[in-house]
């Protein structure tokens, strides 16, 4: 592997998990494109769609639980909402990441792209004063929480990602979760998504093990630096550079696609 090539993948890697640890993300929803356009962009041999989201999952495994570790004090993590959610996410994950050796490259990034298009529009959609909200009296529908999850994790294991990304909108406007305590819980449900992701990508063969280790690498150097400003930033902020984010990338994708 060329130098110049190395280096590009770690800041891809830097940049993506930095932006993972301040908005709470897997660092997917940032990384899967980057990986994807940037490298031909600069004149090397690209990444397939299924290398990409081998990468993707590997690198979410580590980076979620960094970010998680960041949230660790402040009461910010809630026990019920990750249990809930994560099993039904684990279950839903394993399945989408092992089918997906069943699709083409196109179809992963069509299924990419729904994604982050779904997320995109519902993080425009104004959540009314659930900040307000004491964190100790946080209440939230179970059954619809975990069926939620589950059909998360089987799109978003069949890209590679976490799913944070869609449940950060999904947690904030229908589940009613503070915006601090939904940033910290998704990173605790992604990294529980991502092992069943990771899982699935390794027993098909779709990871590209280099690549991988240099952006993992990049981003565990990156993510706690992330987690530290989210940490003294204004929440409505947060929201909004996620939502901007979010959209941007989905668009990209579609013209692309299209």
């Amino acid at each position: 592997m060329e130098i110049s090539y190395a280096v590009l993948l770690f800041l891809i890697g830097f940049i993506g998990s930095f932006l993972s640890g301040m908005l709470g993300i897997g660092g997917a929803i940032v990384k899967y494109p980057m990986l994807l356009m940037i490298p031909t962009f600069f004149g090397f041999e690209g990444l397939t769609g299924h290398e990409v989201s081998g990468i993707s999952a590997l690198d979410v495994l580590f980076i979620s639980i960094a970010g998680v570790i960041g949230f660790r004090k402040g009461g910010y993590l809630n026990k019920s909402l990750i249990t809930t959610m994560g099993i039904s996410i684990l279950i839903g994950t394993f399945m989408g990441s092992f089918g997906s050796q069943k699709l083409t490259e196109a179809q992963i990034n069509i299924v990419y792209g729904i994604l982050a298009l779904l997320a995109a529009i519902m993080m425009f959609i104004p959540n009314k004063k659930i900040d307000d909200i004491p964190l100790n009296e946080v209440t939230f529908n179970k059954p619809l929480a975990g069926t939620l999850a589950f059909i998360v994790g089987v799109s978003s294991g069949i890209v590679g990602a976490g799913g944070g990304f869609l449940l950060i909108p999904i947690m904030l406007l229908i589940l009613r979760i503070p915006t601090r305590m939904t940033i910290a819980s998704s990173l605790a449900i992604t990294f529980i998504s991502s092992i069943a992701g990771s899982l699935g990508k390794i027993l098909t063969g779709q990871v590209a093990y280099l690549p991988a280790f240099i952006v993992i690498i990049a981003g565990l150097i990156a993510a706690p630096f992330g987690t530290k400003i989210s940490k003294k930033m204004n929440t409505s902020l947060l929201q909004g550079i996620l939502a901007v984010l979010i959209l941007s990338t989905a668009l990209k994708i579609w013209i692309d696609i299209l």
